[in-house]
């Protein structure tokens, strides 16, 4: 339990935390720079959070989405730092009135406390006036809002990276949009790539071109497959494998089955 690893890039610090060591779904990375935090980790992590976080002021909190390990601290920070946190539009109504958390995420992050937020504007400022521009990208969540920021050429991905390939897919998940999110932040002049649950990965839009480009090929083999008379679950289990306890804890809601699902009936050269 507690603080898993250290990160720090030029003048951007964070801090691994999780509950539970079995891969980067169940760690989450808080990063801040200077009084800037983005993201606020896990509910169940806020003790370690805080004394992170109680090493310099902290006068901005911007929230990526509403999902739990992402914003689960937010009242905790809102309230001990006496500040608003940020969030995207389509985030607030969520953040405000809570949810109810699976059983799985709740034992892994906890569950969301409810907090009130103001909405993201189109430009944020880190306190040296190094602008923050928030960009949409749904298809993980629908309000999944990265930020990039020019002049630096940082990119804090939010959950629209999270690992080099994707082998599960949860039920609410547009791969589509996914792809598209992906495609709208490669126009962007970036080098460096905060992921909460990756890291810090250096060569950052080369790493999200390599995801999108590990996607695009499954896909091609899905597709190939269904074409010669195989069903999803047919084809899941020849490419992906078996599905795992994940898949079985969730009752389906997260697993390699709708990832292929999902795959089907993309057009793929519209999307390359």
């Amino acid at each position: 339990m507690g603080v898993r690893k250290h990160y720090q890039y030029q003048d951007v610090i964070g801090i691994k935390v999780g509950r539970i060591n079995q891969g980067i779904n169940t760690n989450f990375i808080v990063y801040r720079m200077g009084d800037t935090v983005i993201d606020s980790g896990p509910s169940n992590q806020w003790k370690y959070v805080k004394s992170f976080l109680d090493e310099s002021k902290v006068s901005q909190l911007l929230l990526t989405h509403h999902h739990e390990d992402h914003s689960g601290n937010a009242h905790y920070i809102s309230k001990a730092y006496g500040i608003i946190p940020k969030a995207p539009k389509l985030a607030q109504t969520k953040l405000k009135a809570g949810y109810k958390t699976p059983v799985l995420q709740k034992f892994v992050w906890g569950s969301l406390v409810p907090v009130e937020t103001q909405a993201l504007n189109d430009k944020e400022y880190l306190a040296d006036g190094s602008i923050i521009i928030p960009i949409h990208t749904p298809g993980h969540a629908k309000d999944l809002t990265c930020f990039f920021l020019p002049e630096k050429k940082y990119f804090f991905s939010g959950d629209l990276y999270i690992a080099p390939k994707l082998k599960m897919l949860r039920s609410d998940e547009n791969l589509e949009q996914i792809l598209k999110s992906i495609n709208k932040v490669l126009t962007l002049d970036f080098n460096v790539l905060f992921c909460p649950h990756g890291g810090v990965i250096k060569d950052g839009k080369a790493a999200l071109k390599a995801k999108k480009d590990n996607i695009l090929n499954l896909a091609d083999q899905a597709q190939e497959y269904h074409k010669a008379g195989m069903g999803f679950k047919e084809i899941s289990l020849k490419l992906l494998g078996e599905e795992d306890f994940v898949s079985k804890l969730t009752g389906g809601n997260f697993c390699k089955a709708n990832l292929i699902k999902e795959c089907l009936p993309l057009d793929l050269e519209s999307l390359k």
